[in-house]
């Protein structure tokens, strides 16, 4: 049985609903945060997160709450899985009621939307050194995870004792979580595939076939470690799980609210209408804005990327942006 001290879920979403039945599943007692008082009380009410994840009964060992300056009273091990948008506010909000050196693992994938930083970078800027960074990535959607279905991740740290030890908070029979010291490459893989995402769902959603979609996954996975390596990620996390296993699952799988906003958009739907069906974050939008971005100032050519940024700002139309990858100039294919 694991340690029995407490942990903490901040983000009362399906992926951090998922995480905190997944700790409490090994032992831990689970303080689940919401910002949303009205939420809390009635994800502790219900016994169960009747939005996100219905039909799945929360464990008995997690206590949700809205008061995150009792959580972080309570707690020195934390789990962020809010949007990309919310996280350096969360960061600042740790900060101020901490009252302890804490570790930190956060299972977002996104870049900070305005300066493009990864979520370890903003963490440095307002953690310091007062806190122990991890990230959790790979192939996973929240409700096989909460069914308890067979799933793979990678907890990266920059040491691996640190990594290690808060992988033993997620791993279990169902669950194998293996560890990277690659942080800025796990980061990556988990924040760029979900461009990919919005592309192939896109290609889906014109009726352009399973060859198409193939050749968007492959060539995906070129640009993903073209610019990770770039930013200094390992070209072997791009091998793994938070990179081309991660990309498979998004890629393909309709649970995917990146795919599925491509899906929409691909049939004529509007981004914003996709959106509200969703009803959910689809981190996709700001990573392909933050990628465009960094494509142009690090020189790394990305037309995959670039043809889905067109789509979604400047409002391409989708069969131009495929006729505009197809008819590029023939070349040797490189990775």
């Amino acid at each position: 049985m694991a340690s029995q001290q407490p942990i903490g879920v901040l983000g009362a979403g399906s992926w951090g609903t998922a995480l905190a039945i997944l700790i409490a599943r090994n032992g831990y007692p689970v303080w689940l945060w919401s910002h949303s008082a009205q939420q809390a009380a009635d994800i502790a009410q219900r016994r169960e997160n009747a939005r996100y994840l219905p039909g799945i009964d929360l464990p008995d060992t997690i206590n949700v709450t809205a008061d995150l300056p009792s959580l972080v009273r309570n707690t020195r091990d934390l789990v962020i899985a809010v949007p990309s948008h919310a996280f350096h506010n969360t960061l600042v909000a740790l900060r101020r009621h901490a009252e302890g050196p804490l570790r930190v693992c956060w299972g977002t994938k996104g870049f900070e939307s305005g300066t493009g930083l990864l979520l370890s970078e903003v963490f440095d800027q307002v953690l310091g050194h007062t806190a122990q960074p991890a990230v959790l990535s790979g192939p996973s959607f929240a409700t096989e995870v909460a069914q308890r279905l067979p799933t793979a991740l990678t907890v990266a740290a920059r040491n691996e004792t640190v990594a290690d030890t808060v992988a033993s908070w997620f791993r279990d029979n169902r669950t194998r979580v293996y560890t990277s010291t690659d942080l800025s490459g796990v980061q990556l893989g988990g924040a760029i595939k979900n461009v990919m995402a919005i592309a192939a769902g896109i290609s889906d959603g014109l009726g352009f076939g399973a060859n198409a979609r193939a050749a968007l996954i492959t060539r995906g996975l070129t640009e993903m470690s073209r610019l990770g390596i770039v930013l200094g990620g390992q070209v072997e996390t791009f091998m793994g799980l938070t990179g081309m296993g991660d990309l498979i699952l998004t890629c393909t799988d309709d649970q995917s609210r990146n795919r599925r906003l491509g899906l929409g958009i691909g049939k004529g739907k509007s981004k914003e209408d996709m959106l509200s069906e969703i009803g959910q974050e689809a981190e996709g939008i700001n990573t392909t804005r933050e990628l465009y971005r960094k494509s142009a100032v690090t020189a790394v050519e990305m037309p995959i990327t670039e043809q889905v940024y067109k789509v979604l700002f400047e409002d391409l139309d989708p069969t131009l942006a495929v006729t505009a990858l197809l008819s590029r100039q023939a070349r040797t294919e490189n990775p």
